[in-house]
């Protein structure tokens, strides 16, 4: 996630940092280099004049513009649903250390204490969904706050996350046996639980059901088809100043098509994905800080304005 002021002035334009700009960077230059050479032939493909009027160019832009703006909203769609998501698990996470800690009273003597146990997983829980989410291999976040004996059964399961909680609702239910939580608040927190389940399973719902490929391949190919066309009919009428034209045109065209494959799939590491190692960071900050501890790691800061 980019985070920083919105430009002004000269630097409106110059800023790359967070805009699309290096991604399209590439197809930007080699349409406006195409509407220069036809600039200089004014339109001459092999001694044969290529003639096209700005009339088809007006037809298919309108719809187009017109259907990236969609797509881009069902992707942004995608992008703020997930956003949601995880904010619904840093309030479940916080609202589980609180039920944990004070609804559940504290074991006899002889039985071990499974609270803190269990705060800690809330943290190992969204560690591991991350580690999932992105496809990740470095689960030491994870084990870090799961104890030894815990990890190896969790590492056995395709889904680390699920596996937690089912420890999770497992200590749940030894509390209850053990007479520390009366029935109705222990159906509290496991509302809590199914809660923070659900979230897990939209997450994996957004990461596994993309944008139907048929339909981004249409807009990708109709919009190159435009850029690269659009000089032809552009030539007669701008003259010289047809790579000038081109290049804003091509540019909103091309930024619009990125901008939409970039934040359509927002569990990744792009600069405009959500941060998901800065949101694990702050929720287990707030769960180490709600059992007492005060070695804390410190919250994650965006480096080059972007927040991972």
């Amino acid at each position: 996630m980019i985070l920083r002021e919105r430009p002004s002035g000269l630097k409106l334009f110059l800023l790359l940092r967070g805009s699309i700009m290096p991604r399209i960077s590439r197809v930007l230059l080699f349409n406006i280099a195409l509407a220069t050479a036809v600039t200089f032939t004014h339109g001459m493909l092999f001694q044969f004049k290529v003639t096209l009027t700005a009339i088809p160019f007006t037809l298919i832009g309108l719809p187009l513009a017109i259907f990236l703006g969609f797509r881009n909203t069902a992707a942004y769609d995608r992008y703020w649903e997930a956003r949601k998501l995880w904010g619904e698990l840093v309030l479940c996470s916080r609202n589980l250390a609180r039920q944990c800690l004070h609804l559940i009273d504290a074991p006899a003597a002889g039985h071990a204490d499974l609270r803190p146990r269990m705060v800690r997983r809330t943290a190992a829980f969204c560690h591991a969904l991350r580690v999932q989410l992105r496809a990740s291999s470095d689960t030491s976040l994870v084990q870090a706050m799961l104890e030894p004996g815990e990890w190896v059964t969790v590492a056995a399961s395709r889904s680390r996350h699920a596996a937690i909680m089912m420890h999770m609702g497992a200590d749940l239910a030894a509390c209850r046996r053990q007479g520390q939580i009366e029935g109705p608040l222990a159906a509290q927190i496991d509302d809590t639980l199914s809660a923070m389940t659900g979230a897990a399973a939209s997450c994996e719902r957004i990461l596994g059901t993309p944008v139907p490929f048929s339909y981004t391949l249409l807009l990708h190919r109709t919009a190159y088809i435009y850029c690269f066309l659009l000089p032809f009919g552009l030539v007669d009428t701008t003259g010289v100043l047809t790579p000038l034209v081109v290049g804003v045109v091509a540019y909103t065209f091309f930024g619009l098509d990125a901008l939409g494959d970039e934040i359509e799939e927002p569990f990744g590491t792009e600069p405009n994905d959500l941060p998901l190692d800065a949101l694990c960071r702050a929720i287990e900050i707030q769960m180490l800080e709600s059992l007492g501890e005060t070695a804390l790691p410190p919250p994650l800061l965006p480096v080059d304005y972007c927040l991972l």
